[in-house]
């Protein structure tokens, strides 16, 4: 690709016009080749490197870039001198179902630090694949790929999922709400989808009833209105594998 292109990566209309997206830093770089041993569509990727990281030894094409050209391809004011352009999933694309698998759905999600910590959790507890309703943040978007520490590579994902959708891939649907039963209770574990709702407006009510989905609640003081999205659906994660 050409670096001219690769710098319109920064921006999501581009990112879906050349199907890439960028992956910037060492750590990240190393995650997504862990990755690509077993997710072969991954081993498209390419390396672009500065003279800092010219002994990086890597199973994709590594192009060599100086200081400048770098610091004009990547996302962060003060790049560490590696970053790799990796191919997007085809559109419609969805990963195989694992046995007991859990669905974590995120019903438009707009902070790219909420999605980035959301997918981290998913990952680090694992058994679970996360749905992106339509105007939801880009997943490709580098700061939800930063604050997902690498995790974007490891969990199932899904893009522009309606939520009228649930219904028929999903028997048993919980989401959250201050009335519900209480998170603990042995019934919360028994559902395939968990909906959580976008950090202002939540999940529609009439959605809701639509889908019939089951309230539960997560005990507190009550001393302020809400919890942070991110924070809500870890509290659930960890739930949902505690009693395993």
């Amino acid at each position: 690709m050409k670096l001219t292109d690769i710098r319109k990566l920064h921006q999501k209309k581009y990112r879906q016009s050349l199907g890439h997206y960028l992956v910037e830093g060492e750590h990240l770089v190393l995650e997504l080749e862990k990755a690509a041993a077993r997710q072969p569509g991954l081993n498209q990727a390419e390396l672009y490197v500065t003279d800092a990281y010219g002994d990086w030894r890597s199973p994709f094409p590594t192009h060599r870039v100086s200081d400048r050209q770098m610091a004009q391809l990547a996302d962060t004011r003060t790049p560490q001198g590696i970053l790799a352009v990796v191919p997007m999933p085809e559109p419609g694309h969805r990963p195989v179902t694992q046995a007991g698998e859990k669905a974590i759905y995120l019903h438009q999600v707009q902070d790219p630090g909420n999605l980035g910590t959301i997918l981290r959790t998913l990952a680090w507890f694992g058994g679970f694949r996360c749905l992106l309703s339509p105007g939801s943040v880009d997943p490709y978007n580098p700061k939800v790929v930063r604050a997902s520490m690498g995790a974007l590579f490891h969990v199932p994902l899904e893009i522009e999922v309606p939520l009228s959708q649930l219904a028929k891939r999903y028997r048993r649907i919980a989401c959250l709400d201050l009335q519900g039963e209480a998170l603990t209770a042995p019934a919360f574990r028994q559902h395939d989808c968990y909906l959580f709702g976008n950090e202002a407006r939540g999940v529609p009510q009439e959605a809701l009833a639509d889908l019939a989905a089951t309230p539960f609640t997560i005990a507190g003081a009550g001393a302020i209105e809400s919890l942070n999205l991110a924070t809500s659906v870890n509290i659930c994660a960890y739930e949902l594998v505690r009693a395993q």
